[in-house]
């Protein structure tokens, strides 16, 4: 494992040269954040996606189909968890390949899975019920699904993995959580294998801020640095302020544990005094479209700038 760390660094060193690119790359396609948010509508009316709930088997089915229609090659990991409790979790990973003989690879991961509980509700009575999950789950998902079919029009420079994890937010007060992604990083191999990875998770909110996750900064600076200066090329450096925000355990923290540089891109502010998150308020309407437009296109400046 420490030698695929390695190895993996030394890649992502490799192609970490000074940016001195002024304004987004010539040919660079153009992120709709209009259409991610149409595609975070079309999620939030499935339902909760939690495990075992109707939503979550609706948005499955939506989502490897949408998926089957512009990627290369689509991997579907179905795999079951079972609980404390003896319940058993049926879960989904999905796996959608541009470019997959290229052997030079970026990977963008999402959870798609909501929250059972809004455990954060200030409403007692409501904390035993599913959250919308409209930016938490909704908004990730959204960006990668828009940017498939870029891909699909646009080809990347290096390959793409998309990856779709689920089983990430099953809390709260257990340690049923990144269930996705431990299966993603318990099975990566060398011959597949990206030189990093970037996490979305959060990335929807109406007043966007996104610092740098302190996690990211310490374990994966240089990944951390080719996605700010994409940022700022594109004029969005008030948003993406070069500074340490908070320690955050996310899905990102399984893959670097693996030995795969990989950063949290992800606004843990949610409304004012972090209010929505976790809350029944987790709605469509506390969003922005803008905001999904920026992010998606700072993606699509990653990886048509060369990575």
């Amino acid at each position: 494992m420490r030698t695929l760390f390695l190895v993996s660094l030394l890649l992502v060193t490799a192609c970490s040269l000074p940016d001195t690119q002024q304004g987004p790359t010539p040919g660079a396609p153009t992120f709709d954040g209009r259409k991610a948010m149409a595609l975070v509508d079309t999620q939030v009316a499935f339902g909760p996606r939690v495990p075992g709930m109707p939503g979550h088997a609706a948005q499955a089915a939506w989502m490897i189909a949408r998926l089957d229609s512009v990627a290369d090659a689509v991997q579907v990991d179905t795999f079951a968890h079972q609980l404390p409790t003896g319940e058993t979790l049926h879960l989904t990973n999905v796996l959608a390949k541009f470019r997959p003989r290229q052997t030079r690879r970026i990977l963008f991961l999402t959870h798609w899975d909501t929250r059972p509980q809004a455990d954060q509700d200030p409403d007692s009575a409501n904390r035993d019920k599913p959250i919308p999950g409209a930016n938490d789950g909704g908004s990730g998902t959204a960006v990668l699904l828009e940017l498939a079919d870029l891909l699909a029009d646009t080809a990347p420079p290096m390959g793409i993995d998309l990856l779709f994890v689920d089983g990430e937010d099953y809390g709260p007060g257990t340690n049923e959580m990144f269930l996705g992604a431990e299966r993603y990083a318990n099975r990566l191999d060398s011959a597949s294998r990206p030189i990093y990875g970037v996490l979305l998770d959060m990335v929807g909110d109406a007043d966007p801020d996104f610092p740098v996750e302190q996690n990211s900064a310490s374990a994966a600076r240089i990944v951390v640095n080719k996605f700010w200066n994409a940022a700022a090329r594109l004029g969005y450096e008030k948003y993406f302020p070069d500074r340490v925000g908070p320690s955050l355990y996310d899905d990102h923290i399984p893959l670097l544990q693996a030995g795969l540089p990989t950063i949290d891109v992800i606004d843990f502010q949610y409304g004012p005094g972090n209010r929505y998150w976790h809350t029944l308020q987790d709605t469509p309407e506390h969003m922005s479209a803008s905001t999904l437009g920026m992010v998606g296109q700072v993606v699509v400046e990653l990886i048509y700038s060369g990575g």
